[in-house]
């Protein structure tokens, strides 16, 4: 089978999307299935055409990201998806932008149509009156519609009322994401290290994590470490400063995905103070490593985290924050909350699993069209 995916963004671009669609790409080829990406040149260092882990890249150009940027790029990325498109037996938008290139290259090609909704990108494009007519509309246009969490599902429904979406979480290579060596050296005696792996923009929350740091300091002797990068850099150092905990926060910047699992193992507790979120890829990884997770009570986070695998607070809350935090680091069977999410992971969200689901789908897909 040729599988066509679209996606604005892959690796080495780092995310939760990226992640998910690389993996899912990677463990349909080890299937034995061929599989093509178009996707953008958003990183000018990375070659127009290659082949990575056995799946077809092609780049094609991306002025910026922003709204007005994804729309152009995708409608420059309409000749190579027609061209990839021809002999495909799937197409597969993996993203809302990626939905237009398949419409025109359904003009050549009979191949069924599946749409998979992310981001909360989406979600706040979805308030707006003149975006939630053109997104009903495209979510319309798929033979089949999934979404990273039932919250995008519902929202996607409601603009395409006769049309059904399916909540899939996105899965984790649990072979890559597992227990490894930390990387990070140890802390001084007695500290107890957090890890919040997110990027510097302002719908991740990281602002609330910065000023929940002193109110755990009242209980716990703690540092943190940020990984990721953005916009809000800068804001929060100077924040983390103000509050006289410039010395306990790490900022390290971006790093490569293939360095995640060394830092996720170098701490023993991971927050995501998310404000808005679909299923975070990021928090998956973390519990795939064995890190119990405290996350916002939002999106699709309740769906993946609970007290079993660490706990949730209330969003943009410091305090609720701190609560949980010094609470999971006051328990001495944490470790356990670990290992019980690595399980849930393997058992449930498995990078194997998902591509498995992927491909009975486009089987079904293509048995239907026969028939």
């Amino acid at each position: 089978m040729k599988i066509l995916m679209h996606c604005v963004y892959y690796p080495p671009e780092v995310g939760g999307l990226e992640s998910h669609v690389h993996y899912l790409c990677r463990a349909l080829v080890q299937m034995g299935h061929r599989v093509e990406v178009v996707t953008s040149h958003s990183i000018k260092e990375t070659p127009r055409t290659e082949v990575m882990d056995g799946v077809h890249v092609h780049r094609t150009w991306f002025p910026g990201k922003s709204t007005m940027g994804w729309i152009a790029h995708a409608a420059v990325s309409v000749p190579a998806t027609v061209a990839a498109a021809r002999d495909a037996d799937i197409l597969h938008a993996q993203a809302f932008q990626s939905i237009p290139p398949f419409i025109a290259a359904r003009t050549r090609s009979a191949a069924p149509l599946v749409s998979t909704w992310h981001t909360s990108h989406f979600l706040r494009l979805a308030t707006r009156p003149g975006w939630a007519t053109v997104l009903g509309r495209l979510v319309a246009a798929g033979d089949a519609n999934l979404a990273a969490s039932a919250e995008i599902a519902s929202v996607a429904e409601s603009l395409a009322p006769n049309h059904h979406v399916q909540p899939v979480t996105n899965g984790v290579e649990t072979s890559i994401f597992q227990a490894s060596e930390p990387v990070l050296p140890i802390p001084e005696s007695g500290r107890r290290r957090l890890i919040i792996p997110r990027r510097l923009f302002d719908k991740n929350g990281v602002e609330f994590a910065v000023r929940a740091i002193p109110l755990i300091m009242e209980r716990h002797d703690v540092e943190a470490v940020l990984v990721g990068d953005g916009p809000e850099r800068g804001r929060l150092e100077a924040l983390a400063g103000e509050l006289g905990v410039r010395d306990r926060i790490h900022f390290l910047g971006a790093r490569a995905h293939a360095d995640m699992p060394g830092l996720l193992s170098s701490a023993e507790l991971a927050i995501f103070p998310s404000l808005m979120e679909a299923t975070s890829v990021a928090a998956l990884e973390c519990m795939a490593c064995e890190i119990p997770v405290a996350a916002s009570r939002v999106g699709g986070l309740p769906e993946i985290v609970d007290d079993s695998v660490g706990g949730l607070f209330a969003a943009a809350d410091p305090a609720d924050l701190a609560r949980v935090v010094s609470d999971l680091l006051s328990d001495p069977d944490l470790p356990s909350r670990g290992g019980a999410g690595r399980a849930r992971v393997v058992n449930q969200w498995s990078n194997t699993r998902l591509a498995q689901y992927h491909l009975d789908l486009y089987e079904e897909l293509i048995r239907r069209q026969v028939a």
